[in-house]
C-alpha cells in the first residue's frame, strides 16, 4: 500500500527528526524501514493495525500520550484501523 495518511515534518536537525502523523481510518504510512531508534507519542486515542513484510498483523491500542519506543530496523505499514482520525508524533533519534 502507498502512503495515504499526512505526514507533517516539524523539526530536523543533526540530532532528531520530529514528524506528525494523521490518519483517516484506513489510511496507511505505506510499508517502510526505521533508519534510526524512535519514539512514539499519540496526540489521539486509536488503533493501529501494523503489517510485517511477511503480511503478519499486529493490532494495537493507542492512548493519547502514553508514548513508546522502538529500535532502527524495524520493516512495517502502519494502517488506522479504528473508526475516527488518528494522530501521533513520531521522534527519531539520528
Amino acid at each position: 500500500m502507498t502512503t495515504t495518511a499526512r505526514m507533517n515534518t516539524q523539526h530536523e536537525d543533526d540530532r532528531v527528526r520530529v514528524t506528525r502523523w494523521d490518519f483517516e481510518p484506513g489510511q496507511s504510512t505505506g510499508r517502510h524501514v526505521h533508519a534510526y531508534d524512535y519514539v512514539v507519542v499519540p496526540v489521539t486515542d486509536g488503533r493501529t493495525r501494523v503489517i510485517s513484510p511477511d503480511g503478519t498483523a499486529t493490532v494495537s491500542e493507542l492512548r493519547a500520550g502514553e508514548s513508546y519506543a522502538r529500535p532502527a530496523g524495524g520493516e512495517h505499514e502502519v494502517v488506522n484501523a479504528g473508526t475516527a482520525p488518528l494522530a501521533f508524533v513520531e521522534i527519531e533519534l539520528k
